[in-house]
């Protein structure tokens, strides 16, 4: 009785072990010829049993051997034709799937993964599973375009990309283009990623890709159009710590403040410092006052003359005329004008006494 107890507890034990290790894999599968393939097999990892080896072996049609073997000397690649391309993970227990790079139309057949593990009454047990691989080609698909990370609409100034996204068996080459109006198309790149290192408003735009390979009679697809959105102006760096901030009214495109109108007269703004020239003062009574500009038609105008505005970190005032210096022009001009007068009437009078004095000559000589 004692016996068929033990007997029965050793039969649920190995039944037990069995389904803990059995391998799971599929029957059969399909990879992508130039790609990458993995060929599943794992179990999982029990107690008390300890892997010992594990091969993968192939079936071809004319031609069969093992492919990968791993066991306590390391890993080993035994055909030549896989060397640098395949592998078995590593520190994952249970995965012992097969890896296998840059397929070739040679490589399909049938795979089988066996393993074998040591169980702690040093007794040995063994499985296997076996996938059929294809290796077919498979034309390029219909590419998609992905965005960058901050999407398709970007604030001028910013990095951003766009990349064309295919499947198929590769190699796949891309190209890229701007659509432009009148239908036609505008060439750009023949990478997968088209890159702006700084966007300008000029770059917005609709963009397509298209992608082929050398399967299906080179068959070229077309992904769909993305619009491409720019805005905003470039963004500036602040100002530095201890150099003068403008919060005044908007700067010229020569760096000079835009005057504000009142009415029909420009009125001067502040410059950067706040420093501004004193105005000619308005006439003592014929000039209307400021609330009066622009609300009468018969109101007679009054002409203020615009400002320097003075840069203050150099002092170098700007290209717009001031009060200050076209008085000193005028006072340059005046005093041209009386040198001028001088000389002309010291020439008036020197022509004077020179005819008097020729005058007096012949009368002189008569009298004599």
């Amino acid at each position: 009785m004692g016996m068929l107890k033990r007997a029965a507890v050793l039969v649920s034990l190995l039944l037990f072990c069995n389904a803990l290790l059995d391998l799971t894999g599929p029957s059969e599968m399909e990879g992508v010829w130039k790609g990458s393939a993995v060929l599943p097999c794992s179990y999982v990892p029990g107690e008390g049993f300890v892997q010992h080896t594990l091969t993968w072996s192939v079936v071809h049609d004319q031609s069969s051997g093992t492919v990968f073997r791993r066991d306590a000397s390391g890993d080993h690649v035994l055909l030549s034709e896989y060397r640098d391309r395949v592998e078995v993970p590593k520190n994952l227990p249970g995965n012992v799937s097969l890896h296998i790079l840059k397929l070739e139309i040679s490589d399909r057949g049938t795979y089988t993964c066996h393993v074998t593990w040591t169980a702690s009454n040093n007794s040995l047990i063994a499985k296997e599973i076996s996938t059929k691989v294809e290796v077919v080609k498979v034309p390029a698909t219909k590419p998609t375009i992905r965005a960058g990370a901050l999407g398709l609409t970007v604030p001028a100034g910013a990095r951003t990309s766009l990349t064309c996204v295919a499947r198929g068996s590769p190699p796949i080459s891309y190209r890229w283009f701007r659509a432009v109006p009148g239908g036609t198309a505008l060439p750009l790149s023949s990478q997968a990623e088209l890159t702006w290192d700084s966007l300008r408003p000029s770059d917005a735009g609709t963009y397509y890709c298209e992608a082929e390979n050398r399967v299906g009679a080179g068959a070229v697809q077309r992904s769909d159009a993305v619009e491409l959105v720019v805005r905003g102006s470039p963004v500036t760096q602040p100002p530095t710590p201890g150099t003068s901030r403008h919060t005044g009214p908007p700067l010229t495109s020569e760096g000079s403040e835009a005057p504000r109108v009142l009415g029909d007269l420009p009125t001067a703004t502040l410059s950067a410092r706040n420093d501004v020239i004193p105005e000619r003062p308005p006439a003592a009574t014929d000039s209307p006052s400021q609330s009066d500009v622009g609300t009468s038609e018969t109101d007679s105008p009054t002409t203020d003359l615009p400002i320097t505005v003075v840069n203050s970190e150099k002092g170098v005032g700007y290209t717009e005329k001031n009060y200050t210096t076209q008085s000193l022009q005028k006072t340059h001009l005046s005093l041209y004008m009386v040198i001028l007068i001088a000389v002309l009437c010291g020439a008036v009078v020197f022509l004077v006494i020179f005819t008097i004095v020729c005058i007096r000559k012949p009368k002189e000589a008569v009298t004599q």
